[in-house]
């Protein structure tokens, strides 16, 4: 091994070794930075729209493109999340005082079904009504009980949260203003072919882009038409029921129905037809037309990603990361089928240059 060869191996062992230093540093506020990042890519058209109009004030044209990011995404997300765990927090108060009893419903509902539907329980062996009425209510009451202890932990935990939020928007507009330069020393710094580079890094600005606009559009609107409903037909918690509609509308093909859909069987089976077809016919024809409509022309028409693949792959980014998985799953899912694609050319390029 000669001189040189040896001074190049031990130099990228010591970018290896910083590299993942510098990250271990990172890793407390990854959520931070992560999501500065998503809402960099997402705002810069209306950055690069506002620099246009104020070509000498780069740091005013995007400190305009953050204020606007912050008023219409940012603060409306932490009240929507709030008032969320605010209603969890009193549902699980009135279950643990019995003014609301979950298992009481499902007993209704098992009691209103035909002798024909007990016979086909009894074939799967759901015989023990008592137990099935105990997991809904356990589950709900764990449901509500997790979200009374986030509460608790924002409470306990809002120095920190303030300090995320802080160092997001501190970041956000940087990386709004340093933008393209970045994106430039990452480009020349990444040592791939300019072609590879190039479809890359469009499918990754492409797909961060659709699933914030396509996710948030959706969620926000199936989210907004379930409580409506709710609401209308005199459903108690319609706000906490709609923003958890909100939050399932992020799974593609489910969604919200997971939600209205029970509370529609409980009205036909306990005699209120009419609440039922109401419900019925909106979360059909309103809420899954939302969803059936929008989410294919904000998301799959931009990334070209199957709706399975977007669904298993936005499940498996939230139970891997969180709630940044609904991101971050359709990304790698996104990156990892561009990278296949690309890989017969690599291939046939690297058989004919060896070298």
């Amino acid at each position: 091994m000669n001189e040189s060869s040896l001074h190049y191996r031990t130099f990228i062992v010591l970018l290896v070794i910083v590299t993942l230093a510098f990250t271990a540093v990172l890793l407390p506020y990854y959520g931070a930075v992560f999501w500065a990042a998503v809402f960099a890519i997402s705002f810069a058209p209306m950055h690069r729209w506002f620099l246009a109009r104020m070509p000498r004030h780069r740091n005013i044209a995007a400190l305009t493109t953050l204020l606007v990011c912050l008023f219409i995404v940012i603060l409306p997300l932490i009240l929507l999340a709030g008032s969320l765990i605010r209603e969890g927090t009193n549902l699980y108060k009135r279950m643990e005082s019995g003014r609301f009893n979950l298992g009481g419903y499902v007993q209704q509902v098992l009691d209103a079904l035909p002798p024909g539907a007990h016979e086909v329980l009894n074939q799967f062996g759901l015989t023990d009504m008592f137990s099935i009425q105990q997991r809904f209510s356990d589950a709900a009451l764990q449901g509500s009980k997790f979200l009374a202890g986030q509460a608790v932990n924002i409470g306990q935990n809002t120095f920190q949260f303030l300090i995320g939020l802080a160092i997001m928007l501190y970041l956000l507009f940087f990386l709004l203003r340093d933008g393209p330069f970045l994106g430039r020393r990452i480009n020349a710094l990444v040592p791939l072919d300019e072609q590879h580079k190039i479809l890359l890094i469009r499918k990754f600005i492409t797909v961060v882009r659709a699933t914030i606009k396509g996710n948030m559009v959706v969620a926000a609107t199936q989210g907004a038409l379930g409580g409506l409903i709710f609401w209308i037909l005199g459903i108690e918690g319609a706000l906490f029921w709609g923003t958890i509609m909100a939050f399932l509308s992020l799974l593609p093909a489910v969604g919200a129905a997971i939600i209205w859909f029970p509370v529609a069987v409980y009205f036909f089976v306990t005699g209120a037809v009419w609440d039922g077809v109401i419900l019925t016919t909106y979360g059909v024809m309103v809420i899954g037309l939302v969803d059936n409509i929008l989410r294919p022309l904000l998301v799959g028409k931009d990334t070209k990603i199957p709706d399975y693949v977007v669904l298993i792959s936005t499940l498996g980014g939230l139970a891997a990361f969180g709630i940044n998985g609904f991101v971050i799953g359709p990304l790698i899912a996104a990156l990892f089928m561009a990278t296949w694609d690309l890989f017969p050319a690599a291939t046939q390029a690297r058989l004919q240059d060896p070298d």
